[in-house]
């Protein structure tokens, strides 16, 4: 088991927090506590299913399964964000970018574990 804060997959994860949560601070009222609240637990859950991952070998496909579940439920609502001009596009790309990062490595996660498996 490697030290979280020296994964790849965590550095991102915590690059993608620090950014929801600088970005969210500047939703509008209507939707400062609802739809940002919901982005940065989403983000923070996604954080824990990968401290759960590096810690169970024994668990790590179903834990990466969950965070690429994550990844999907932070995509659909950032584009809603944007649809709604909440956040810009240069936002919204850098978002996007640092998912669609994550969901690569997950899946990396998840086949080197079940080849490992496979052995």
């Amino acid at each position: 088991m490697a030290q979280i804060k020296h994964l790849p997959i965590y550095k991102t994860a915590y690059e993608l927090l620090e950014i929801v949560v600088r970005v969210t601070k500047g939703f509008p009222r209507d939707f400062k506590y609802s739809l940002g609240e919901k982005i940065r637990n989403e983000v923070i859950d996604l954080v824990v299913f990968i401290f759960k991952a590096n810690a169970t070998k024994k668990e790590r496909i179903e834990h990466a399964g969950r965070i690429l579940e994550r990844i999907e439920v932070i995509d659909l609502l950032v584009r809603l964000t944007k649809d709604l001009r909440i956040i810009n596009v240069k936002q919204f790309s850098e978002i996007v970018f640092l998912t669609d990062s994550l969901g690569r490595q997950a899946q990396g996660w998840i086949k080197h574990t079940a080849s490992l498996a496979e052995s």
